[in-house]
C-alpha cells in the first residue's frame, strides 16, 4: 500500500501498522521508517506521542490541527477502550465536556497530554484481572473514519457507579447516566456481579430502583442486586459522608444524592 493511499483511510495511526501495511508491499521497516520522517517533514502527518501518528486533513495546518482524541485514545496501547466519563461523553450522554479521556488498560500506560487533551490510563478491576476484553462489555464502533473501542453503556455505569472519582464525583455521575434512554438491564446486573462486590451492588441496586419508572426496572433485575448487597450498614461513599440509611440496600446515601440537592440551584 502507498503511504498517501494509508494516510487516506488512516487518521490516527502507529507506527506498528504503517510498517505492517508497508511490508505487505514488499517494502521494509527502515523504508517505512523513512516515508514517514519524510511525510511528517511535509506536514502531512503529526507526532502524537512515541510510535504515534495523526494524519493531517489536505488544507489543514500541523501547528493548530486537533486529532480526534476518541482515535487518539484507542491507538494508546493494544487493548486500550474508552472508559468512565469519557464513555459516556463518547456518546453524547454526559452533563459536562471533559477534555480528560480515561483509557482501560492493563499495561501501564504513561499519561499524554497533547494540545489540551489528557489521557490517563486505568486498569481493569481487581476482580476482573485475566479474563479477556477487560471482563466484558467493550465494543468496537465506526467513528471520524476510524474505529473506537469502548465500554458499552450498561458496563459503563457499573463502572462509574464502581469509580465515581473517574466520573466526576456523585452530581456527575447521576446527572450523566440520567442521560441514558436505556440500559440492557441484564446485562447490567452481569457486570455488577461479576465484580464480587457488596457495596457495588447496593450502589447499583440503588441507582436503578431509584430510576425504576424511567429503565423499565422489574424485580427480577433488582432481587439478585438484593442478595448480594450488605448485611450490615454501609456508606455510599468511601469518604463515610452521613446522610440516610436506606434499609433495602444498607446503605447510608448522603442527601445530595437522595434529594438530589444539586438540581436545587442549577
Amino acid at each position: 500500500m502507498r503511504s498517501s493511499d494509508f494516510l487516506a483511510t488512516h487518521a490516527v495511526f502507529t507506527q506498528a501498522e504503517f510498517v505492517s501495511a508497508r511490508a505487505s508491499e514488499g517494502g521494509s521497516a527502515r523504508t517505512a521508517d523513512s516515508l514517514l520522517a519524510r511525510q511528517l517533514a511535509a506536514g502531512r502527518l503529526l507526532h502524537v506521542r512515541r510510535g504515534l501518528y495523526a494524519t493531517v486533513p489536505p488544507g489543514a495546518s500541523p501547528a493548530t490541527f486537533q486529532p480526534d482524541p476518541y482515535l487518539v485514545a484507542t491507538k494508546l496501547a493494544d487493548d486500550a477502550a474508552l472508559a468512565y466519563h469519557a464513555a459516556l461523553q463518547f456518546r453524547g450522554k454526559t452533563y459536562s465536556v471533559w477534555h480528560r479521556f480515561t483509557v482501560l488498560t492493563k499495561t501501564r500506560l504513561r499519561p499524554l497530554h497533547f494540545r489540551g487533551d489528557d489521557f490517563v490510563g486505568v486498569n481493569p478491576p481487581r476482580a476482573l484481572h485475566g479474563l479477556p476484553e477487560h471482563g466484558g462489555g467493550v465494543v468496537t464502533e465506526p467513528h471520524a473514519g476510524g474505529v473506537v473501542r469502548v465500554t458499552s453503556v450498561e458496563r459503563t455505569l457499573v463502572d462509574l457507579l464502581d469509580r465515581p472519582d473517574l466520573g466526576g464525583g456523585w452530581e456527575e455521575v447521576w446527572r450523566s447516566l440520567e442521560m441514558v434512554e436505556f440500559f440492557d438491564l441484564d446485562a447490567v446486573v452481569s457486570h455488577a456481579l461479576r465484580r464480587s462486590s457488596a457495596l457495588l451492588a447496593a450502589r447499583v441496586g440503588y441507582f436503578l430502583e431509584e430510576h425504576r419508572d424511567a429503565l423499565f426496572v422489574e424485580d427480577r433485575h433488582l432481587e439478585p442486586m438484593r442478595q448480594h448487597a450488605p448485611k450490615q450498614p454501609i456508606y455510599l461513599d468511601r469518604k463515610r459522608e452521613p446522610g440516610r440509611l436506606v434499609k433495602a440496600w444498607n446503605l447510608v446515601v448522603p442527601a445530595r444524592v437522595s434529594e438530589r440537592t444539586w438540581a436545587e440551584v442549577s
